[in-house]
């Protein structure tokens, strides 16, 4: 044995985790989206904002769960959640009746006007959406007190690889809502498929990123 123990560092690893973490992947989206533009946009300013947000933010999660599709984490060393991301699936699985009851109430709690701004979102984007089977990225987000760390990169190239790993996906769709965000994902080899304002303080992106598509351009040392 050597006279001094020479200890690594383990690598940071992204995870598929089980439906049974899917409070606490609302828990990092919630505080990674605190200031998106569609969720101010659609939430409105009227009190609560925090508990709207995790009842509009812990829909979307449900909706993946009841879908089975991926929710994706990184953890730190004492295993709790720093980043996260909710992933669909090329082949779309018929959701549970509890879902749509589910929906009705959801939007019963948050409101009519809210409901309004978000499904004018939801038409916005949706004149954009492929019709090939593939991959999108939903929602991923890092915790604020891990921001500039990778971890987004990190979960990014995640994905790129579970999309390229898969035969029946032509790759991988998101929508962005920050201006400043195009050009990073454009490093990352995504192209812009579409471009909608949908009221004066949101617009929406949607690109795409081609199964194929990797080392044409250099992503950025930082997190999304």
């Amino acid at each position: 044995m050597p006279p001094q123990a020479i200890f690594q560092e383990a690598p940071i690893q992204v995870l598929t985790l089980p439906y049974a973490r899917a409070a606490e992947v609302t828990d990092v989206l919630c505080d990674a989206f605190f200031d998106y533009p569609v969720m101010r946009s659609v939430l409105g300013r009227r009190r609560g904002y925090r508990g709207r947000l995790e009842t509009l933010v812990g829909f979307f999660v449900a909706n993946r769960v009841a879908k089975e599709e991926l929710l994706l984490g990184v953890p730190d060393d004492s295993g709790a959640l720093v980043a996260a991301a909710l992933v669909n699936l090329p082949v779309i699985r018929e959701p549970p009746p509890w879902l749509a009851w589910r929906r009705e109430e959801v939007w019963a709690d948050l409101g009519a006007e809210e409901r309004a701004r978000y499904e004018a979102f939801g038409r916005a984007t949706a004149q954009f959406e492929r019709e090939d089977p593939h991959h999108h990225l939903g929602m991923i987000g890092v915790l604020h007190s891990h921001h500039g760390t990778g971890l987004g990169r990190l979960l990014l190239e995640h994905v790129h690889a579970v999309a390229a790993a898969d035969p029946g996906s032509s790759g991988v769709s998101l929508s962005t809502e920050v201006a400043r965000n195009v050009k990073l994902y454009e490093h990352f080899d995504y192209r812009v498929d579409g471009h909608s304002r949908i009221s004066p303080d949101l617009e929406t992106w949607v690109m795409f990123r081609d199964r194929k598509a990797g080392g044409k351009g250099r992503a950025r040392e930082r997190a999304v």
